[in-house]
């Protein structure tokens, strides 16, 4: 139940994430120094799982980058005094903005084990960058009426704010989160449909959490928040989007697996020449993948490790190992361990 209960939390808290993906200086704020305590916090954050977690994912550390270089943002712009300045924040928010979303899609794609092509983190990495680009242009004198048509600063209740009205290339910023939207939406039905994720439950809150990453973000387009509770959303959302993770990667890890794989292995005691010509025989007609897989379990690797070293899901491993073990003429891995070592001997 404190498992599940967890996982609940974790999905509920990670809506805010995408929904949030509007740079600084869009809504008032009461005090600046709470900005300050969600960048201090946020950076603390990062520093804990850059130093603390052993084998660390590098989506976690994109996401958790983001989410400090936007509070910073946050911070920077409150306490501006002049527009230059606040344009200066105004573009540092709109940097972790841009990637926060790309962080949390493949983080997704990693949760549900669904195979991505090698450039897809590529692909996206440039289109977050563009955005930046476009976001940032009110930098630049020469790049007026691109993302802001007019831009000022306002103090409200001693905060620093923009004053702007958008530009013509501002619906492509709202075009590229409304991908990320349908992405992520599209990533969930699949897991569903094809039963990607762990549980059903799991399947149950990363749809219902989808659907609310919409609904809010909806809402924040018609509703003026009097403070950029986004802010510290992001840390609650980086928490628990990270202890969601571990649980999913701790269950996935079958303990009597790594158990199996790092014990000795004794060979059956003279197995048949006919067994061993069909085995040698067998390795040679091997495809590249096939192979690979050969030689990851002659190596010790457990599955979640060979999953991830081959990028593919569990059902496709069992898939080549069907083939792999009908061309070998074994019935399991310890046995074709141990075949294999009786041959190398």
């Amino acid at each position: 139940m404190k498992k599940l209960f967890g996982c609940l939390l974790a999905f509920l808290c990670t809506a805010p994430i995408l929904c949030g993906c509007g740079a600084s200086g869009d809504k008032n704020a009461n005090v600046s120094v709470i900005y300050l305590i969600t960048a201090i916090s946020a950076l603390a954050l990062l520093a804990g799982c850059w130093f603390l977690i052993k084998n660390r994912n590098r989506w976690i550390l994109l996401l958790f980058a983001s989410v400090t270089v936007i509070n910073a943002g946050y911070y920077w712009m409150s306490v501006s005094p002049s527009l230059t300045q606040a344009l200066l924040a105004n573009g540092v928010a709109y940097f972790g903005s841009a990637f926060l979303p790309v962080a949390m899609l493949m983080i997704i794609l990693r949760m549900t084990k669904i195979s991505y092509k090698p450039y897809l983190p590529i692909v996206l990495g440039i289109a977050a960058f563009v955005m930046f680009l476009i976001a940032a242009s009110p930098l630049y004198p020469v790049c007026n009426d691109i993302y802001y048509k007019t831009v000022d600063i306002s103090k409200e209740q001693g905060v620093t704010v923009l004053v702007k009205e958008y530009g013509r290339l501002h619906i492509l910023y709202t075009i590229y989160l409304l991908g990320s939207f349908a992405a992520t939406i599209a990533v969930s039905v699949y897991a569903t449909v094809k039963n990607k994720l762990d549980s059903a439950v799991y399947a149950m809150i990363l749809n219902f959490a989808v659907l609310v990453n919409i609904v809010v973000w909806l809402m924040e387009q018609f509703i003026d928040v009097s403070f950029e509770i986004l802010s510290v959303s992001y840390i609650v959302s980086e928490l628990f989007l990270l202890g969601l993770f571990i649980l999913i990667q701790q269950q996935r890890q079958s303990p009597t697996e790594a158990v199996v794989a790092q014990a000795p292995v004794t060979p059956a005691p003279n197995p048949p020449q006919e067994q061993l010509d069909t085995f040698k025989n067998g390795v040679n007609a091997l495809t590249h993948t096939e192979k690979a897989i050969f030689d990851y379990y002659l190596q010790g690797k457990t599955t979640k490790e060979i999953l991830t070293l081959l990028n593919i899901t569990e059902n496709t491993l069992k898939f080549h190992n069907k083939n792999l073990y009908g061309k070998l003429g074994v019935s399991s891995r310890k046995q074709l361990i141990a075949i294999a070592k009786v041959i190398n001997e």
